[in-house]
């Protein structure tokens, strides 16, 4: 059915809103009934026109719950998608401020470091491995402007795939130097590991996953280019995280990367 251009604006203003006072809403299916996944992506997009007008720019884009784990530990049965953007980028020597966010998780990701831009439609796993410049291990944090995760998949898409930030550890390896889908990963809180998985597990091959992503940002203008970080969906499922906790994730022949929280 789909929503009228002032419901998808009024949507975009509740999911900002909700995001300043971090006070979360009702899944958007309840209060927009009609929603469909391009009003989601639509949603999102004015969100993000809104920041880049402040002087915001584009670090990149995430694919989300493209593995079984997370899918099944969400409800949903295809990816979401989103925005990584310049103030959303964190850093290994500085900890994150929890109060800023509602339920805030972590994922272990294997970051694509775009050298060139990639086709749009069309675009083939030999495409993205001959644009990337290199793979990077990476954290991304979540959270949910939904009350209680309790998404579907419009929800997350017009929340910008529940994305918030992005971290990437030192390492940078050329994709031709390792076997990405078989990069193993481990995710420890607090010196305990609570996640182990590989690569593959997204999509049986991340870069599947970057492909997919180009071709299906492309119907709305949106580009992955040269410079951006494309994170393409969590070897494992998301954990929570709080004040004073640390994580840190490791991956097999491409180091490792941390974050702190206070």
């Amino acid at each position: 059915m789909g929503l009228t251009v002032a419901d998808r604006e009024r949507a975009a203003d509740v999911l900002r809103t909700a995001e300043a006072t971090q006070v979360a809403v009702p899944p958007l299916v309840q209060v927009f009934p009609g929603i469909d996944v391009v009003d989601a992506y639509e949603i999102q997009l004015l969100n993000i026109r809104r920041r880049l007008a402040t002087g915001t720019t584009v670090y990149g884009h995430k694919v989300g719950l493209s593995s079984k784990a997370m899918q099944e530990m969400m409800g949903v049965d295809e990816p979401d998608y989103g925005h990584l953007l310049s103030d959303m980028v964190l850093h290994e020597d500085r900890p994150v401020d929890t109060g800023r966010y509602l339920l805030p998780r972590v994922e272990v990701e294997v970051g694509f470091v775009l050298g060139d831009d990639l086709p749009g439609e069309g675009c083939t796993v030999e495409d993205v491995l001959r644009c990337t410049a290199f793979i990077a291990p990476a954290i991304e944090l979540i959270d949910s402007r939904i009350a209680d995760w309790k998404i579907g998949l419009f929800d997350t898409i017009a929340d910008n795939a529940s994305s918030c930030g992005v971290v990437l550890g030192k390492e940078r390896v050329k994709p031709d130097e390792l076997d990405i889908r078989a990069i193993e990963a481990t995710l420890e809180r607090n010196g305990e590991q609570v996640a182990a998985g590989r690569a593959e597990a997204v999509l049986g091959d991340p870069a599947i996953a970057v492909a997919w992503l180009a071709n299906k940002v492309a119907s709305f203008g949106v580009r992955l280019e040269a410079g951006h970080v494309v994170l393409p969906g969590s070897c494992t499922r998301a954990y929570d995280v709080k004040a004073g906790d640390q994580v840190v994730a490791h991956f097999s022949g491409l180091g490792s990367v941390s974050l702190s929280f206070e």
